[in-house]
């Protein structure tokens, strides 16, 4: 069997250009997650590599959209060859059913590690220099209108601190922050 699995990095991008791709390769099932690549913590990844049997082979458009790093990408090729699962990355063109095929992979993968490794140390070295001729503001703060009174409940004991957080939508150590910049 055939599955594809599909990534971007926000939910405002779209994976029409992926879709049609496995599409014309017939794929059987496809997996879409809209979810940054920095981890292997992705619902849709979780769920394909779940689902895959010994004899099926996942297709990708490239290696990017699989994994961000080497060690995570080894790591994701070593579930699916435990499953005795093959990996196709068609940008790449890698087929792991051949040794040739996963030399390859380990060399592209770490050639992604490095590009984006780049990318990073780039906008690192563009906000430095923003910085310095002060254009750079940081990002800015979320406001939350309601936080004053949804504390308040929270502190007063009629709310627990997780439903604090959902109501805010805020994550626990944004929250705890934002308390403790409140209370200064």
């Amino acid at each position: 069997m055939k599955i594809g699995y599909i990534r971007v990095s926000t939910a405002e991008q779209n994976t029409i250009r992926q879709e049609i791709l496995l599409k014309e390769l017939s794929v059987d099932e496809l997996f879409i997650d809209k979810a940054s690549g920095k981890n292997t913590d992705r619902p849709e990844l979780k769920r394909m590599l779940t689902y895959v049997r010994q004899g099926d082979t996942v297709i990708v458009e490239s290696i990017s959209r699989f994994a961000r790093n080497t060690r995570d990408l080894l790591d994701l090729i070593s579930q699916l060859t435990a499953k005795q699962v093959e990996f196709i990355s068609k940008k790449e063109a890698i087929d792991t059913t051949t040794p040739t095929g996963r030399f390859m992979l380990t060399i592209f993968g770490a050639v992604a590690e490095l590009e984006r490794e780049y990318i990073l140390q780039r906008q690192n070295e563009g906000i430095a220099i923003a910085k310095e001729l002060g254009k750079y503001k940081g990002r800015k703060p979320i406001c939350h209108p309601e936080f004053e009174k949804v504390v308040t409940i929270w502190k007063s004991g009629n709310m627990t601190a997780v439903e604090a957080m959902r109501r805010l939508n805020m994550k626990p150590s944004t929250f705890y922050r934002k308390v403790r910049e409140s209370n200064s």
